[in-house]
């Protein structure tokens, strides 16, 4: 009898062991779904501050490349 046990406890185990990690990741507690919403939502804000800067830093090059033209416009404007 404790043969037949100690075969069927290792037979449920091993069915158990390769269950796909998505099919586990189901049974979450609502504490878990909260956290994870927090950081995809913090990642969220980081990638977007991050185009932010990146859009800044292109309008700052572009104003900077329109006054060197105008600059350089009024100086051979003057010349002639």
């Amino acid at each position: 009898m404790k043969r037949i046990a100690a075969l069927l406890l290792l037979t449920a185990l091993t069915v158990a062991g390769p269950i796909p990690a998505s099919a586990k990741k189901e049974n979450k507690s609502i504490g878990e779904n909260s956290r994870e919403a927090k950081k995809a939502a913090k990642q969220q804000q980081k990638a977007s501050k991050k185009i932010a800067k990146k859009q800044r830093k292109a309008a700052k090059k572009y104003q900077k490349q329109q006054r060197k033209a105008a600059k350089q416009n009024k100086s051979s404007t003057k010349r002639l």
